[in-house]
């Protein structure tokens, strides 16, 4: 048994065989059969309560075989056992057929939100949609325009800068503009007319989240009115962000930064590639970037979705150390189909119909799950209790064949003990 998984070994053909020490090996007696007790061992109670009794240093507990030797079971007559465990494999096949059916179902639903995506931002969503509307603007040009808005709003901003400090704007000033990276469409599909590749950092400003101080866990960063959204937030997120687990105080708002309504964060750490977009003023640790639009006709609902189709991507070639993550460096690369604004618009209301109907069923799918794994707990107390199949008076009890047991390893044992060594061998 190993951190509660189990496996019935079927009989060997010379009887021996061999095994890590990382499991321990329970062998049936007379009193008991392998199935009987690898049930009771399933059981998600005895799990927990094993867990509970775990020795060792931290990434190396056990269960140790003196507490496993120690712990008791029930056991019923050898012949209700049978009954038992033949009930019970009849009604967890059942069951165990219905959750195999919903999780084909929810792996469906995985690929159906991927292939919607993946039509959203290759044009094929909306392919009817543009036979019919002529746009006033193709995104070649939003983009032009996008990147001319960019470049004001940073020399608005240094200039704001300078004279806070009082200070004029040096000589040739604007020419330490950082200029977004342009994308690389060498090997990019084509996209429908009207369409333009753009990377990130083109169409929004990025930037890390911050939590200067040290330690990140000091009591007093915490507690206060400010939400302080980690990366668990957004992958459990559905798009939308409006509260987080943890909140900062004044003391933790002075040493990160508040993010406004609209800001899609997209995780970097453990999580890669995860987005959702603030709902309220957060903040959020340098294991999230936040995202801006460089423009108002850029839609933040448009390109947190068109990462949404590209983040198992990104996860897969994502640098792996101690864990896996991706910086900022590259976030500023990835490239993001633009189409004209009102086609992104249209993308953003054709796929929150279709992804709230797959949500739903998605929640139905995991409601169902949970009361199958309700069921099958109940089935396993109702085994262990003498309550799943009708108890025959015929059949010898439990405690007379343990107490017969009992008396025969006696009485083996002593005649173990009287037997003398024989020549040449140890003792």
């Amino acid at each position: 048994m190993e951190n509660g998984k189990l496996a019935i070994v079927p009989p060997l053909d010379d009887g021996l065989g061999f095994g890590s020490t990382e499991f321990h090996v329970l062998r049936p007696d007379d009193a008991t059969c392998a199935k009987w007790l690898a049930y009771y061992l399933s059981q998600s109670e005895f799990r927990r309560f094993a867990r509970q009794h775990m020795t060792g240093s931290a990434g190396q507990l056990r269960v140790s075989t003196s507490w496993l030797s120690k712990t008791n079971i029930p056991v019923a007559p050898v012949a209700e056992q049978t009954r038992i465990v033949a009930k019970l494999e009849e009604l967890l096949s059942d069951l165990e057929a219905g959750v195999a059916e919903l999780k084909a179902a929810q792996a469906k639903l995985a690929r159906y939100r991927q292939s919607l995506l993946k039509a959203a931002v290759d044009g094929a969503l909306t392919t009817d949609w543009r036979a019919r509307h002529t746009p006033a603007e193709t995104g070649a040009q939003l983009l032009a325009r996008i990147l001319t808005e960019r470049r004001a709003r940073w020399e608005d901003k240094q200039r704001a800068r300078f004279a806070a400090q009082g200070k004029t704007p040096p000589k040739n000033w604007q020419a330490k503009y950082p200029e977004p990276v342009a994308p690389d469409t060498t090997e990019l599909p084509a996209l429908p007319e009207g369409w333009v590749w753009a990377s990130l950092s083109q169409v929004g400003w990025l930037d890390r989240g911050r939590s200067k101080h040290r330690p990140r866990n000091a009591p007093h960063l915490y507690g206060g009115r400010y939400p302080f959204v980690q990366t668990g937030d957004i992958r459990h997120s559905e798009t939308f962000i409006s509260e987080a687990e943890a909140t900062y105080s004044e003391a933790g708002l002075a040493q990160s930064r508040l993010w406004p309504i609209g800001t899609m964060c997209i995780t970097i750490a453990a999580n890669i590639g995860k987005t959702a977009i603030l709902s309220v003023e957060a903040c959020f640790p340098d294991s999230v970037v936040g995202f801006l639009p460089a423009s108002d006709e850029v839609s933040v609902r448009y390109v947190e979705f068109s990462m949404r189709s590209v983040q198992r991507t990104l996860e897969a070639e994502a640098p792996a150390t101690a864990q896996k993550n991706i910086n900022l460096e590259i976030l500023e690369k990835v490239v993001v189909p633009i189409p004209p604004p009102r086609e992104q618009c249209q993308i953003v209301e054709v796929l929150d119909h279709l992804l709230t109907a797959g949500t739903e069923n998605d929640h139905a799918i995991e409601h169902a799950l949970k009361q199958s794994a309700a069921q099958r707990k109940n089935l396993l107390k109702a085994a262990f209790s003498g309550q799943l199949v009708p108890q025959d008076p015929a059949d010898e009890p439990a405690s007379v064949l343990l107490e017969r047991i009992r008396a025969e390893r006696e009485t083996r044992g002593a005649v173990k003990r009287r037997r003398r060594p024989k020549p040449g061998v140890l003792a």
